[in-house]
């Protein structure tokens, strides 16, 4: 039986432990990316592991993310098991060619007699003005893709668990982890653990509206969903999709069957995002169980501004799923409470950093 003893401990730590773990478990798994082994050490998500596994197995890569790409997935094929990490998404267009083409086809092509062990952790969110080419949420891109895992989670448990089971997967997954994510704490069991890929969560339950949330956007919605309870009494229910690909409809599509009306809140950019996509699969699969068309938040069709100003009217949040809720339940803004509302989740401090913990974009 596992250790069942549980302690807070933030994001960032679980990621670190879970790789620790699994390493332990493992002698042919290695890490690999840039500044892994630097004394920032992603984030501190790979802090110490070159000090305690060797140079062998966690170690530093040159700029050359496709070649760098090409050498995990030669060595996923040749019997071990690689994480390859990416300090921003926008790094890892440089490597779609190794993922796209090699990575996620090879089990196919080979008709299931080969596989690639490999885990691409990248990290997605806005911050300190790095605007355009370093503030993507580009997961619908890679979900686009057959043979490829893709999750995104939210939760300090579901970090380490999936994880885990990511690196124990036979094929490629990519682990998508928002960095407004990495100081939230969370009750996490000190004995490895696995969480299922491909399985939503439902976080609050209710029945006027699902609201089916993917990564920092679950953040957004359980202050929306609180705020509507306590200031106007409507009651919806807060799913966290955890997993882009494969998507989690069946657990979505029990939720409308009670509520009739879905939102779906996504990082991404809203053309060609995750997020419509999940609306798509739920019109065709529960038409009728629609009393309202649904409603995608998601970033606007526009590179991501550098400034301070502009951002804070760029990014959704919990403003804009509370306006969302009362329009699909005919609730207009001129009732008791939305005022009140409004200003209890208006944003205080900057609005380009998380919290006052962080200090700079490493």
């Amino acid at each position: 039986m596992p250790n069942l003893k549980q302690r807070d401990i933030t994001f960032v730590q679980a990621i670190r432990e879970g790789l620790d773990q699994a390493m332990e478990q493992d002698p042919n798994l290695i890490v690999i990316g840039e500044g892994v082994p630097d004394p920032k050490a992603i984030f501190n998500t790979t802090s110490e592991l070159q000090k305690k596994f060797g140079p062998k197995r966690v170690f530093d890569m040159p700029l050359s993310e496709n070649g760098v790409t090409g050498v995990c997935i030669g060595a996923a094929l040749s019997g071990m098991r690689t994480v390859l990490v990416h300090q921003r998404i926008d790094f890892a267009m440089l490597t779609m060619d190794q993922l796209v083409n090699n990575a996620a086809k090879w089990h196919y092509m080979f008709d299931g007699k080969a596989s690639v062990p490999i885990v691409v952790r990248v990290i997605v969110g806005r911050g300190w003005g790095q605007g355009p080419q370093h503030s993507q949420s580009l997961q619908s891109m890679f979900a686009q893709v057959p043979g490829l895992k893709v999750v995104m989670p939210t939760t300090a448990y579901d970090a380490k668990g999936m994880l885990v089971s990511a690196i124990e997967d036979n094929n490629p997954v990519i682990f998508i982890e928002h960095r407004w994510l990495y100081h939230i704490r969370d009750r996490v069991p000190e004995d490895c653990y696995r969480v299922a890929l491909g399985q939503a969560k439902v976080l609050v339950e209710g029945d006027a509206v699902t609201l089916a949330a993917f990564s920092h956007m679950v953040v957004e919605s359980l202050i929306a969903a609180t705020g509507l309870m306590e200031s106007m009494g409507i009651n919806i229910e807060v799913l966290d999709m955890r997993s882009v690909r494969p998507l989690d409809v069946a657990s979505v599509l029990a939720s409308l069957r009670k509520t009739g009306r879905l939102i779906v809140a996504d990082t991404g950019f809203k053309t060609g995002s995750i997020a419509n996509e999940l609306i798509s699969k739920v019109t065709e699969q529960a038409f009728n169980c629609l009393k309202a068309a649904p409603v995608c938040i998601a970033s606007p069709d526009h590179p991501v501004p550098t400034s301070h100003f502009m951002t804070e009217n760029y990014y959704p949040g919990p403003q804009e799923i509370v306006d969302a809720v009362l329009e699909l339940v005919g609730v207009e803004k001129t009732s008791v409470g939305y005022q009140d509302l409004c200003s209890e989740i208006k944003r205080n401090g900057p609005h380009d950093t998380p919290n006052p913990d962080f200090t700079g974009p490493f």
